[in-house]
């Protein structure tokens, strides 16, 4: 079996801002994600983890890279391209109401009706395309690694996509769960790296947070 801990990156200063960064865009970690990456790290501590997989783009790839010296062991660190979050098209560095306010019915539909997204009105990626290559990297990591645990960074949006897809979830309900949050957990199994099942979902109990910021699963 293949225990796949699946990690969203830490927190960004467009995250705070409410903007959409995509695959295309990038903004600095904030101080507090370092804080919280410790934490997560202390958390796998007792984890025999394979390999690390990340995403390319600065705000995983620092994610990844700030875990693996905190983690404090030799572990392989892999970039792929296919990690890489949702291109969100003419949506990207926009701010959440300017996109709500130029094109509401993309946006309602992106944030909860992912069967009726049209990707062409704002030029982005479709969620068909964003589970087919993050499936298929996923799927590819577990065959490699058949036996013992492996982590993979990527980003909020292609993420919740790819997850509840290897899940079997119906496109119409890929949202159902909600978002994740920054610097959170989820962790998936599988036999064959074909059928998947959700062990936790969203797990940020080691952040010790006593509120969730609005910001924090956007």
């Amino acid at each position: 079996m293949t225990k796949v801990y699946l990690i969203r990156h830490g927190k960004t200063q467009w995250n705070l801002e409410s903007r959409y960064q995509g695959a295309n865009g990038d903004s600095p970690l904030l101080d507090q994600s370092y804080e919280e990456i410790e934490m997560l790290a202390a958390s796998l501590n007792n984890v025999p983890i394979n390999h690390i997989y990340t995403s390319p783009l600065k705000r995983a790839r620092v994610t990844a890279m700030t875990l693996l010296q905190y983690l404090n062991r030799p572990v392989p660190l892999t970039i792929d391209s296919r990690l890489k979050e949702f291109n969100l098209g003419k949506m990207e560095g926009m701010h959440f109401d300017a996109v709500a306010k130029k094109w509401p019915e993309v946006l309602k539909n992106f944030r909860h009706h992912p069967d009726k997204y049209d990707s062409t009105i704002v030029e982005s990626e479709s969620f068909e395309q964003v589970i087919n290559r993050m499936g298929t990297a996923i799927r590819e990591f577990c065959r490699n690694d058949p036996h013992g645990s492996i982590l993979i960074v990527s980003h909020g949006a292609a993420l919740n996509a790819s997850i509840n897809a290897l899940i079997g979830t119906p496109m119409a309900h890929l949202k159902d769960r909600g978002g994740l949050s920054n610097t959170s957990t989820t962790i998936l199994t599988t036999d064959d790296a074909e059928n998947f099942e959700l062990e936790k979902w969203n797990d940020t109990s080691y952040l010790h947070k006593t509120s969730v910021d609005p910001t924090d699963t956007i």
